[in-house]
């Protein structure tokens, strides 16, 4: 069946996507890879093609597209078509923008969004703690409030920061004010940190089991002045501004499993087509066909339920439980089908060499992070009324 939930536009972004991908990408993925990030100057290209700007306003030197996040699904899908990944510019996009166009005060936006759009800046977000994990409440680092108001002094860690080594600002969540026994989410901001100031350290850059090439990162906050104008939205109601954002990400994950998914049946079907066993081809045997014929169904279920969500996002009608639902059920099916077709590939689906490894490796995570995979059975109970 044909898809319907990209337009014209969408389509000829994913040739230019396709080939800049082909042409910028693959020939170097194995150095990335190695490198364990991406190359800074590449998210100036990123940048020059457009990417970042896709859903920032004109008069901040972005394209102003309502409706950008299926441009950046489209991103997501020509990545995993073609086994490889932007790094950490889909937080840049997919989780920091959101909170700068929502957020930010007219001074910020044009302060920011310019050098945001260009890759001359390149944000993250910084939410989780050692020992917090999902609860966000618990976060125990603190901002506070100069004598004479001019700036914060922020003070505390995060980890799992995905992009903190090569950030230029990153987005710290931070109690500027402790918890209440009524509340304990109230008293969080977020403030927009300078990477380069006094106190800012980077930590141990994380060895990961996936996402390679995605630089994740321990940050530590040392009596880091903030300035009081960089503070983005109100302060103490943070935690109201990253659960409106949430839905989104966790659609983006999605997307990202059914995409992954999609792409290990194409390698896999690929790889048995090729492959001889006892003088015929691997594909020739029935097994073969049945578990990719399986595999293929779930692949297609995965997409009705991301095409929907997508389409649902753009209007504003997505839910947090509308996104849970699509959450768990593409992540916890695209690690059934990836686990069978590296099985379809032998003893060469375990060597990193071949994308059906990478990914899954890559695949694991999508069940932890934007919430576990019991944290969306949670959300999707509640709204079930139990």
């Amino acid at each position: 069946m044909r898809r319907t939930v990209y337009n014209e536009d969408h389509e000829a972004f994913r040739g230019t996507i396709r080939d800049f991908i082909a042409t910028e990408v693959v020939p170097v993925y194995d150095e990335w890879r190695e490198a364990g990030a991406v190359p800074r100057e590449f998210y100036k290209k990123l940048g020059d093609l457009g990417v970042f700007g896709i859903e920032v306003p004109e008069e901040y030197g972005g394209a102003g597209e309502g409706g950008g996040f299926k441009f950046h699904a489209v991103i997501t899908e020509e990545c995993a078509r073609a086994g490889v990944s932007f790094g950490g510019s889909s937080v840049h996009t997919a989780l920091c923008l959101p909170y700068l166009l929502k957020y930010a005060t007219e001074e910020q936006k044009r302060r920011w969004l310019p050098p945001f759009v260009s890759g001359d800046m390149m944000t993250a977000i910084a939410m989780t703690e050692p020992g917090t994990g999902s609860d966000l409440a618990g976060m125990k680092t603190t901002a506070k409030l100069s004598e004479d108001g001019t700036h914060y002094v922020l003070n505390g860690a995060k980890t799992f920061i995905t992009g903190g080594v090569q950030a230029d600002r990153v987005l710290v969540c931070a109690r500027t004010a402790p918890p209440t026994p009524e509340d304990r989410r109230a008293g969080i901001s977020i403030l927009a940190v300078d990477t380069t100031s006094e106190g800012y350290a980077v930590g141990r850059k994380l060895e990961k089991l996936g996402l390679k090439t995605s630089d994740t990162a321990e940050l530590s906050f040392t009596d880091v002045k903030v300035p009081v104008g960089d503070l983005l939205g109100e302060e103490g109601k943070a935690f109201g501004y990253l659960g409106q954002n949430l839905p989104q990400e966790r659609l983006g994950i999605a997307v990202a499993a059914y995409a992954q998914a999609s792409a290990a049946v194409a390698f896999a079907k690929d790889y048995v087509q090729d492959r001889t066993v006892f003088g015929t081809s691997v594909a020739s045997f029935q097994n073969t066909k049945f578990v990719l014929a399986d595999c293929k169904a779930d692949v297609d279920a995965m997409e009705a339920v991301v095409d929907r969500a997508l389409d649902a996002h753009e209007t504003g009608g997505l839910s947090a439980a509308d996104a849970a639902s699509a959450k768990l059920f593409t992540t916890e099916r695209a690690a059934v089908v990836i686990d069978k077709c590296l099985q379809l590939h032998g003893g060469y689906g375990y060597m990193m060499e071949y994308p059906i490894a990478r990914l899954y490796a890559d695949t694991r995570v999508s069940r932890i992070y934007g919430g576990t995979s019991e944290v969306m059975r949670t959300i999707i109970a509640k709204s079930m009324g139990l």
